[in-house]
Formats: structure tokens, sequence, C-alpha cells
């Protein structure tokens, strides 16, 4: 039965005996390139910069829908761009610091900082007690008085 897909290497048996057959000239061009299919070619598109994308041939009619993923990609938002509070609280963390924790509605949670991620803080303190970030008015060390 002979191979009727339109891929190479579906019979290699076969390949390899046309190859034997042709000529020397194409049998050297083509000999060099066997074994070298990988599968098909993947697309790769250059990132480029946000004003680039602007002011080309996309920025006159709007921004094309293939480039707008890199937009988003591209910004950082505030908070995380100089990973500040992530020090923080890992210097606090490894520190063991007791850590006051004063809520938007004026309660007073003190503990030590378990774990943190992006929304939340994991604080033992007898028990475990999660806190939202949004909900901390401020937070300051126990052994340090506030105010001064």
């Amino acid at each position: 039965m002979a191979n009727t897909s339109n891929l190479p290497g579906g019979d290699t048996h076969a390949v390899r005996a046309e190859i034997s057959k042709a000529p020397a000239s194409t049998r050297n061009a083509t000999s060099e390139h066997e074994g070298a299919y990988s599968g098909p070619r993947k697309l790769v598109r250059p990132t480029l910069s946000v004003h680039a994308s602007k002011d080309g041939a996309h920025g006159m009619r709007g921004e094309s829908p293939l480039l707008t993923h890199q937009s988003v990609l591209s910004t950082v938002p505030a908070e995380d761009a100089s990973h500040a509070e992530a020090f923080y609280f890992q210097k606090q963390m490894q520190m063991q610091t007791l850590m006051a924790f004063v809520l938007e509605d004026g309660e007073v949670i003190e503990g030590y900082i378990e774990w943190y991620d992006r929304y939340a803080i994991k604080v033992r303190n007898g028990s475990r007690t999660l806190i939202y970030k949004s909900a901390v008015k401020y937070l300051y060390k126990v052994n340090e008085s506030y105010g001064q």
C-alpha cells in the first residue's frame, strides 16, 4: 500500500529508496536535509514596544488584535515593581518578629508572619489567622513603639 499522506517521513523506506535512485546532484542536496525535518515550523513573533506598535501601520486603524497580548504583558503594576513589600515580609518571617496588624475597622492583631502571598498574610498568634491585605490599614513591629 502506498503512503498517501503529504507529510514527509511517513514511509521512510520508500523515501530513502527514492533518494538513492535520484541523480547524484539531487541526492547530495537532499541527503544534507534528510532527517532534519522536526515538524511544523513555529511562528516566532518579535516583542515590540508599545510605542512601536502605535507608531506603525496598526496605530492608524486601532490596535492589532495580534499584538494586544504584548501590551498586557509589558505593563508591571507599581506595587510589584520594587518588590519592597516581599523583601520586608521575608525579613520579618526569617527573624520571627512579632508584628501588629491594624485593620481598617480598628482591630489590632498581633502575631508572627507564617506566610504571605499577593492578597493575604497568615499570622501565627496562638491560633492561625488569615488576614486579607486589603483589610490592613497599617502594620508595625510590636517591640518598636509606634508614633515616634
